[in-house]
């Protein structure tokens, strides 16, 4: 499947780590909310749990905006939990984690690096009627900036045209 900015996001149902329980997340059940989806490649890694942790912390930020944060990767939920469990900032994730063992939605949101079975950091920005509007996808190394996904949420929020370097609040372009 190939995604596009402008079209429905792909739809999921899948098994998630949440505050310590499993449960069952879909795109559709979201729907009226904006969502917030990041996958990450692996647990047990060094980049990963400081971006979980990030968006971790903003998530009241997120849900201020009426935005869901979902976070994810091709692990399974034992391994969220075990993860979860055994790393001191991750024991208390205000966000849940998908389980995508499956690499299917990492596959259909075209981030899976299939030669390893992992996916690339990909951040998907989807609106309330689950039409996905932004994309922003990085190599496995770097990092991503949590600031910039907030940014980009409250200029199309805006729903207006907003210049380089727009924050909330400023004044946005007229045409």
């Amino acid at each position: 499947m190939s995604i596009r900015i402008g079209l429905p996001a792909p739809d999921f149902t899948v098994e998630a780590l949440d505050k310590k329980d499993f449960k069952t997340i879909s795109l559709s059940g979201l729907k009226g909310k904006w969502v917030c989806l990041f996958f990450y490649p692996l647990d047990f890694t060094f980049v990963c749990p400081t971006e979980i942790v990030e968006f971790s912390h903003r998530h009241k930020e997120f849900a201020d905006r009426n935005c869901v944060v979902i976070g994810g990767s091709t692990d399974s939920k034992f391994s969220h939990l075990g993860w979860c469990n055994s790393h001191p900032e991750l024991k208390n994730l205000e966000i849940p984690l998908i389980a995508d063992y499956t690499k299917s939605i990492a596959r259909d949101y075209g981030i899976l690096k299939e030669d390893e079975g992992m996916a690339y950091r990909g951040t998907f920005l989807i609106d309330p009627e689950g039409i996905l509007r932004f994309i922003y996808i990085t190599d496995l190394p770097v990092g991503r900036n949590v600031d910039e996904v907030l940014r980009v949420l409250d200029a199309l929020q805006t729903g207006e045209l907003t210049p380089c370097q727009w924050k909330k609040g400023e004044a946005t372009l007229k045409v």
